[in-house]
C-alpha cells in the first residue's frame, strides 16, 4: 500500500495532529499502525518512508514501546515532533530502570514480574504442554495467563506486517492503561501537577531527544583535545611499550618522594596510604577531599594528586577515549537516557556527563555556528518553593539571588543561608548549618514540612513521589533487620529525591520545549548536563537563540509549576567554546 493511501486511510479514520497513533517499525518487512479502534498493516521495504509521509501530513503523537523505534527513525534522518514512549512512562509511574515490553505489560496487567515467561524455558514449557496446559494462539501477542509471549516481546512481532500491526495496537492498549495509572490518586500529597500527563509527555519526548543527541554528537576540536591530553600525559604513544614507559615515568615523580626502590603501587590505595604514613601524612583514607587541604604544605601530596589527575586522563579521557568515541566528523557520541531509574535525571555515556573541566576548551562550535549555553540558577531551592507551595520561599525567588532574601530573613550571612537551604534538602542537621536550619523551620514551615514528610516516608521504606508523579522506590531488604543508619540514609535520599526529581522534570520540560521551538532557527541541543543546556545554532541566530532559551524556560515553568508565584532564572550566553562560559 503506497504511503499516500495510508495517509488517506488515517485521515478518513479521523486521525488529526497530536492524536495518538501506535507504530511498530520492522525494517525491511513493513510496519503496523493503530489507533484505539483500528489498525493497519503495511508491507514495504521502506517503513520509515511511510512514517515520514504520515508525520509530514498529520503529525500525530507516535506511540511506541521503547526508544529503539526513535533511534531507527533518527538513523534514517527523520525527526518526528513528539511521541508517547511506553518505556519512559513506565519508569515514571513504576519506578526503577528496567522497562522492557514484557515488564511494562505485566505491570499494567497487575501480574507478578517474577512470573514473566522468557525464551529459553524450553523444559518448563514442554512440561506445561505435556500436562495439557492451554498456551493459546501463538499468533496472538498475549498468552492466556495475561503475559506477553516471550517470542513476541523479544522481537517476533517483526516477522510480518500483520504482527507489527498487532504490536502497534497493543501499544495503544498499554498507553490507555498508563493514562489510567497516571490519573489515579496514589496517596502522595507531593504530587501536585495540574495535568498528570505533563511529565509523561515530556519524559517521552526527552527519550526522543536522547536518540537525537546520540546521533548528532557533541562538536569536538580534536586537535585541541589531543593537546589537552598531551599536557597531562605526554604525546600520543606509538606502541604499548612506549605507553608503559610513559606511565612508569609518571609514577616515578610520586615515588621519588619516598626514595628510590620503594616500588609503591600508586593504583593500590592500601599501598598509597602506607606510603603517606611513612612520609608523615596520617590520614584515615586517601580520598581527594581528605588530601586536598594538605596539598600546599606537602610536596608528596601535591605530586600524588597531580598524578591522579593525569592517570584519570590517561585511563578514561585519553587518546583511546578520543579514538573510540569521536567520529571522523569531529563529534563525540555516546548513549543517552532520559532517566537514571532513580529520581529521573538524564544520563549519558562516553564521558559526556563527567568530562573533566579541562576539556571544555575542546568543545567548539562548528564553523559558522555558535553555542547558546544556559544554566538554571539555584534550581533546587526554587523547585522546592514551587512543589511545596511555600509562599514565603516563593517570595524569595523573585530575587536574582534567592539566598540573599533568605539570609535577611534568617539574620545570617548569605553563605550560611545557602549552606542551610542545601543542608535541608540533603538531610544534614548539624555543623555550620545547624542553627540556620532551625531558623528555616520557623520561617519556611511549609517547605520544611514537605521535606520532613519525605524523610519520614523514606525512613519507613515507603516509596515517595515527585511533584510530577514519578515513583521513587525505597528499597529495603526484608531479610535484614533495619537499623538507624539505614533508615537515616533512606530518609536523606528521599528528601533529596523529591526535590531533585522535580527539578529533573522541569529541566526536561524545558529541554523538549527548546527542542521544539529551536527547530525554526536550526538550533539543536547537543548537551544536557544536569541543569545546563548547550545548544548549537547558526551564528546569525545566536541572539535569537539566547532569547528563545529564556522564553522556553518561562513556557516550561508555566506548564510544569502549580502557579506562577515562583520565578525561574537561567544564566544564558552565546559562546564559541564551552570554556568561554563563566563558571
Amino acid at each position: 500500500m503506497p504511503a499516500s493511501d495510508i495517509v488517506a486511510a488515517l485521515l478518513a479514520a479521523g486521525v488529526v495532529r497530536r492524536d495518538a497513533l501506535g507504530v511498530a517499525v520492522a525494517d525491511g518487512v513493513g510496519l503496523g499502525l493503530a489507533t484505539d479502534t483500528e489498525s493497519w498493516s503495511v508491507a514495504t521495504t521502506d517503513p520509515v518512508g511511510v512514517v515520514r509521509a504520515v508525520e509530514a501530513a498529520i503529525g500525530p503523537r507516535w506511540v511506541w514501546w521503547t526508544k529503539e523505534t526513535a533511534e531507527s527513525l533518527v538513523r534514517e534522518g527523520l525527526r518526528v515532533e513528539t511521541c508517547w514512549d511506553l518505556a519512559a512512562v513506565h519508569r515514571h509511574v513504576a519506578g526503577g530502570w528496567r522497562a522492557e515490553p514484557a515488564r511494562i505489560w505485566a505491570t499494567l496487567q497487575r501480574l507478578s514480574v517474577a512470573s514473566i515467561p522468557v525464551l529459553g524455558q524450553l523444559e518448563l514449557l514442554s512440561a506445561l504442554d505435556s500436562a495439557g496446559a492451554d498456551d493459546g494462539d501463538a499468533g496472538e501477542p498475549v498468552r492466556p495467563d495475561g503475559h506477553l509471549r516471550p517470542e513476541w516481546a523479544c522481537g517476533g512481532w517483526r516477522d510480518s506486517p500483520d504482527r507489527a500491526a498487532h504490536w502497534a495496537a497493543l501499544a495503544m492498549t498499554a498507553r490507555r492503561l498508563q493514562r489510567e495509572l497516571l490519573a489515579a490518586p496514589h496517596g502522595s500529597t507531593r504530587s501536585r501537577a495540574r495535568d498528570p500527563e505533563t511529565a509523561a509527555r515530556s519524559e517521552s519526548t526527552a527519550e526522543l531527544l536522547c536518540a537525537e543527541l546520540q546521533a548528532d554528537g557533541l562538536p569536538i576540536d580534536v586537535a585541541r583535545a589531543e593537546a589537552i591530553i598531551a599536557s597531562f600525559v605526554g604525546p600520543r604513544p606509538t606502541s604499548p611499550a612506549e605507553a608503559a614507559e610513559l606511565r612508569r615515568q609518571r609514577d616515578l615523580v610520586v615515588q621519588r618522594h619516598e626514595g628510590v626502590g620503594t616500588g609503591t603501587d600508586l593504583r593500590n590505595q592500601a599501598q598509597v596510604k602506607a606510603m603517606l604514613n611513612r612520609l608523615g601524612v596520617d590520614v584515615p583514607d586517601t580520598r581527594a577531599r581528605r588530601l586536598e587541604p594538605l596539598r600546599a604544605d606537602n610536596p608528596a601530596v601535591d605530586a600524588l594528586l597531580t598524578w591522579r589527575k593525569a592517570e584519570r586522563i590517561d585511563t578514561t579521557f585519553g587518546y583511546a577515549w578520543l579514538d573510540e568515541h569521536v567520529g571522523a566528523d569531529g563529534r563525540l557520541r555516546g548513549g543517552w537516557s532520559a532517566s537514571d531509574g532513580a529520581a529521573g535525571r538524564m544520563t549519558a555515556q562516553a564521558g559526556l556527563h563527567n568530562m573533566p573541566a579541562d576539556f571544555r576548551d575542546a568543545v567548539a562550535a562548528d564553523a559558522g555556528h555558535v553555542f547558546i549555553r544556559a544554566d538554571l540558577g539555584q534550581i533546587e531551592p526554587r523547585v522546592l518553593a514551587a512543589v511545596s507551595g511555600d509562599a514565603a520561599l516563593a517570595a524569595a525567588t523573585t530575587a536574582d539571588d534567592l539566598y540573599a532574601p533568605v539570609a535577611t530573613q534568617l539574620g545570617v550571612e548569605r553563605a550560611v543561608a545557602k549552606i542551610a537551604v542545601l543542608a535541608a534538602m540533603y538531610g544534614q542537621t548539624s555543623g555550620t548549618a545547624g542553627a540556620a536550619l532551625r531558623g528555616l523551620e520557623q520561617t519556611y514551615r511549609v517547605a520544611m514540612r514537605y521535606l520532613q514528610d519525605a524523610d519520614d516516608d523514606g525512613r519507613a521504606a515507603r516509596d515517595v513521589y515527585t511533584y510530577g508523579g514519578r515513583r521513587v522506590r525505597m528499597w529495603r531488604d526484608p531479610n535484614v533487620n533495619d537499623h538507624p543508619g539505614a533508615m537515616g540514609a533512606r530518609g536523606r535520599y528521599a528528601r533529596n529525591a523529591v526535590v531533585q526529581g522535580a527539578a529533573a522534570e522541569l529541566f526536561k520540560t524545558w529541554a523538549v520545549t527548546v527542542r521544539a521551538r529551536g527547530a525554526a532557527i536550526s538550533a539543536r541541543i547537543v548537551l544536557c548536563l544536569h541543569d545546563e543546556l548547550l545548544v548549537h545554532a547558526p551564528e546569525e541566530h545566536g541572539a535569537a537563540g539566547s532569547a528563545l532559551l529564556d522564553d522556553c524556560l518561562q513556557e516550561a515553568a508555566a506548564r510544569w509549576a502549580p502557579d506562577r508565584s515562583v520565578r525561574f532564572v537561567a544564566d544564558t550566553s552565546v559562546i564559541r567554546r564551552w570554556s568561554d562560559a563563566k563558571a
